[in-house]
């Protein structure tokens, strides 16, 4: 396994071909894994980067107290047989001077996290985007758990016409349900047994669309197990179309619920397909 730090050094290590690429904020998990092996399984060659990204954290957002690990990251990328790993610093992607972003516009990307966190799918794309033109991937692998994101990317590809195959992965959960995230350390013990509730919304919504019952009431059912979380300020729960992310008032395939929310030590997100 190869380790690159500097952008210079990548166009000879990469082949011409058949790259499956990972992008990760690094601090693995194995949501982060489910991806490599993903990518291992439809790739001749994988690459994963280990990159913070200090484009898309606002202000008073975790970029200094982000978790990271490298030795740990890099042991477990080699277990997975990662054929190279690009650890950059943020100066090598952003030198002294660098001014040009990319960024997706409109409904997309207005509501939700965009509406949330300003300024932060600016971030993603400009470094996704950057990501692409290094490495040339013929597939990219993003994980379900942020849905948003996955759906900005695609537009993004499909806008500026990027050669590569945006590919969605379902979310790991932990045994309880909890979907798999790096700043789940952040949790106190007592909120991590109530973060449970998220996915338990997210299924009470998707029962409530399996027996018939319209969007408003399986978002009633959803939001009555959310205003039981001690602690926890809701930012939005909604039943959203599952490409434009579009409130709904009717069912439509692949209906998808998303659900966001603040602990005072930690921000949570998650999401789950509730109409087939």
């Amino acid at each position: 396994m190869r380790v690159l730090r500097r952008p210079e050094e990548l166009a000879s290590a990469l082949p011409k071909s058949g790259v499956g690429f990972v992008p990760t904020m690094g601090y693995l998990h194995a949501g982060h894994l489910a991806l490599v092996r993903r990518a291992r399984a439809e790739n001749p060659f994988v690459a994963v980067s280990i990159f913070v990204n200090p484009l898309q954290f606002g202000p008073s957002e975790d970029y200094d107290r982000y978790p990271r690990d490298e030795a740990r990251d890099l042991a477990m990328l080699e277990a997975e047989e990662v054929d190279l790993v690009f650890l950059p610093t943020p100066e090598a992607l952003y030198p002294e001077g660098f001014a040009t972003y990319v960024e997706v516009t409109g409904p997309l990307v207005e509501r939700f996290e965009g509406a949330h966190r300003p300024g932060h799918f600016r971030g993603v794309t400009t470094v996704v985007a950057k990501l692409f033109h290094l490495f040339r991937p013929e597939r990219a692998y993003f994980g379900e758990k942020d849905y948003q994101q996955l759906a900005v990317i695609r537009r993004m590809v499909g806008d500026l016409h990027f050669p590569l195959e945006v590919v969605g992965v379902p979310t790991v959960r932990e045994p309880d349900g909890l979907a798999l995230s790096s700043r789940n350390v952040y949790l106190t013990p007592e909120h991590r047994k109530e973060a449970t509730k998220l996915y338990r919304a997210l299924l009470a919504a998707r029962e409530a669309a399996r027996r018939g019952a319209p969007v408003a009431e399986a978002e009633a059912a959803a939001k009555e197990i959310l205003d039981t979380i001690p602690d926890f300020r809701l930012d939005y729960f909604a039943i959203v179309h599952p490409g434009t992310l579009e409130p709904l008032r009717a069912w439509v395939p692949g209906a998808r619920a998303m659900v966001a929310g603040r602990f005072p030590e930690v921000r949570l997100i998650d999401n789950l397909e509730v109409y087939p």
